[in-house]
């Protein structure tokens, strides 16, 4: 019979096997799922990019032309 893979839930960093019966994998429970969403949504986490998005000029839908149709 193979491993069985387990991973750290990212939360609490208890061990959860990934499988069908752990449906909140990568989290151990709803609880940790829950908490870790809260924190992206806070943005208590997020991804870091090589680029302030003040540094970008096209970032906008607003053109600054003013021959532009809106």
């Amino acid at each position: 019979m193979p491993d069985k893979l387990t991973v750290k839930c990212p939360t609490c960093h208890k061990i959860v096997i990934w499988q069908e019966s752990s449906p909140y994998r990568p989290f151990c429970s709803k609880r940790c799922r829950l908490i870790d969403l809260g924190e992206w949504a806070g943005e208590e986490k997020r991804i870091s990019s090589q680029r302030n998005i003040s540094e970008i000029d096209d970032w906008s839908e607003i053109s600054d032309d003013p021959n532009s149709k809106k």
